[in-house]
């Protein structure tokens, strides 16, 4: 992580005088706040300006004739800016959107603006192919947008710069999103007479119950233990079923550049500690603890969904998906988060993911960079609530209850940006609302709506879907987070080295492999030492040296 003096040195040069882009009108929108930062960001272009983009296709689909570039959400913002958004191609599906950008910055064919990932902002840095946004952002980002990134401490916006200069508009990682907690059915809990989770025997005992106690009183033994995914740990960003909690509590890191207890950097995936959390992994599997076919299922929800899952590893957003689906098809189901498995000296142990990890770049040369911001600046407005044009807002928020579609899905960019302690903050105000320590009407647009689906998913619980998706999210997940002591692990590094190329993806099919196998039993747990010896025979030395060799440099400036 570079030092403070550099964060500093790229917060100051965004404090300099724009330099960058000229708008053409002088018009307003309705959002302004009465300065001329905010008539910048939100302003009207007089003549319409067109802007060709990379476009990511999400699984929604519009009915009524509408497209994927002209729906009630383009029309929307291109009423408010005069911008014709044309998509240059389209992409569904992360993997193939990437694959698409990579063929455009090979090609040296840019759209005028895309997102594109890490690797490929440092290629477009590196061959002078995209805009120096550094005045163009402090003349036309929005207030509400520069303090997000402020809520980083600097941090995202150094990600996306280089020598003080910024390249690219980055997303903002919400905190909360990083630690996996254990979601349990607590209505089989409190039927078993069971004790809340924290250590690795309280898990192993009520897995152990669910299975052979017949949990759901159906009279049949169709409950699993422990749900897991067959890729084993997410890495980074965490999602349904992942493991990361279990090495976590080894103070394992797999997939992630981590200091070992001598300061050297080391890749967390063959440390001595991933081998034990392997162990106990292996141990749990071959105990029936885990649910045996979970490498075979299709999509790794569908235990959790079809109420055969007693318990699984998920951040704290799961009453959003997949416990929403699971109880509209048992409104019997009760499910709670906890801080577990806890450490061997009783601490929880998080690995954080990084601040950012997405970049919204403009090509160099192109006449409007500016209009990039607007947008952005519009989008994420909609997005937090912010928007002043009420009725605007609520047509398409109607548009959305209709279809089930979310606004967000045909934005131009999939670029989001919050607080990085917005879910927490949210938390602590609905809570002092509730209390009347608070007035409600003083509550920000998207605590407020949390605030009055709370009470009424009180008044008649699971009455309204929506409601009780954000109420046992925050009431039962964000809980857990806020009071837990958290011990906190960061990666030291992210991105990719030349010994990388072209021998990574052979190491990362390695190392799962290799996971699975002594998981599910294949292989013995000593296969791991081979495994290691192999990493890195097969190039992971001299990544590691490299890499060894970036984190040292950056500590140094």
């Amino acid at each position: 992580m570079k030092t403070r003096g550099v964060i500093l040195s790229v917060l100051a040069l965004l404090s300099l005088p724009a330099c960058g882009g000229k708008d053409s009108s002088g018009e307003s929108n309705g959002a302004q706040q009465g300065n001329s930062a905010e008539t910048a960001a939100y302003s009207k272009y007089e003549q319409p300006v067109t802007m060709r983009i990379g476009f990511k296709v999400p699984d929604s689909r519009l009915n009524n004739g509408d497209s994927n570039d002209n729906n009630p959400v383009s029309r929307y913002l291109e009423s408010l800016s005069n911008i014709k958004v044309i998509h240059s191609w389209e992409a569904k599906g992360e993997e193939l959107y990437t694959q698409k950008a990579q063929l455009a910055i090979d090609s040296n064919d840019l759209p005028d603006a895309m997102v594109v990932d890490r690797d490929q902002l440092k290629k477009l840095i590196d061959n002078d192919m995209i805009a120096d946004l550094t005045g163009t952002f402090q003349q036309y980002g929005s207030t509400l947008i520069k303090d997000m990134y402020s809520s980083t401490g600097g941090e995202a916006l150094e990600d996306a710069s280089r020598s003080g200069r910024l390249y690219g508009l980055p997303n903002v990682a919400i905190n909360a999103d990083s630690p996996m907690l254990l979601w349990v059915r607590q209505d089989w809990l409190d039927r078993l007479e069971l004790p809340a989770p924290r250590t690795f025997e309280d898990i192993e005992r009520i897995a152990k119950a669910f299975i052979e106690q017949d949990p759901d009183g159906n009279g049949k033994r169709d409950t699993s233990g422990l749900s897991a995914y067959k890729n084993i740990v997410y890495g980074t960003k965490p999602h349904i079923n992942g493991l990361d909690a279990v090495f976590s509590a080894f103070h394992a890191f797999p997939t992630n550049w981590i200091k070992d207890s001598s300061g050297a950097t080391v890749y967390g995936s063959i440390t001595p500690e991933t081998k034990a959390a392997l162990a106990k992994l292996a141990d749990w599997y071959k105990r029936g603890l885990i649910d045996p076919g979970f490498a075979l299922y299709k999509e790794t929800q569908e235990p959790i969904i079809s109420g055969h899952s007693g318990m699984f590893f998920g951040p704290w957003w799961m009453p959003y998906y997949p416990l929403s689906e699971a109880v509209a098809a048992d409104t019997k189901a009760e499910w709670r988060a906890y801080a577990a498995p806890l450490d061997s000296s009783g601490k929880f142990i998080a690995h954080m993911a990084p601040v950012t990890d997405r970049y919204l770049v403009v090509r160099k040369g192109y006449e409007h960079p500016e209009a990039v911001v607007k947008l952005l600046n519009m989008f994420t407005r909609l997005e937090r609530r912010r928007d002043p044009n009420t009725a605007e807002v609520n047509k398409l928020d109607d548009f959305s209850a209709e279809t089930g579609i979310q606004l967000r899905a045909y934005y131009p960019f999939d670029l989001l940006i919050d607080y990085s302690g917005a879910i927490e903050q949210h938390y602590a105000d609905v809570q002092q609302a509730l209390h009347g320590k608070i007035d409600p009407e003083l509550l920000d647009p998207d605590t407020r709506l949390l605030y009055d689906r709370w009470l009424a998913e009180e008044e008649q619980p699971k009455k309204n879907l929506e409601g009780w998706k954000a109420t046992n999210a925050y009431k039962y997940g964000v809980a857990v987070l806020t009071t837990t002591a958290i011990e906190q692990v960061r990666s030291v590094f992210y991105g990719s080295t030349p010994g990388m190329a072209g021998v990574w993806p052979k190491l990362q099919t390695l190392e799962s492999e290799t996971f699975l196998n002594i998981i599910v039993g294949e292989t013995p747990v000593s296969e791991f030492d081979d495994f290691v010896k192999d990493w890195k025979r097969m190039g992971g030395d001299l990544i590691t040296q490299e890499v060894t060799e970036i984190v040292n440099s950056k500590g140094g400036e």
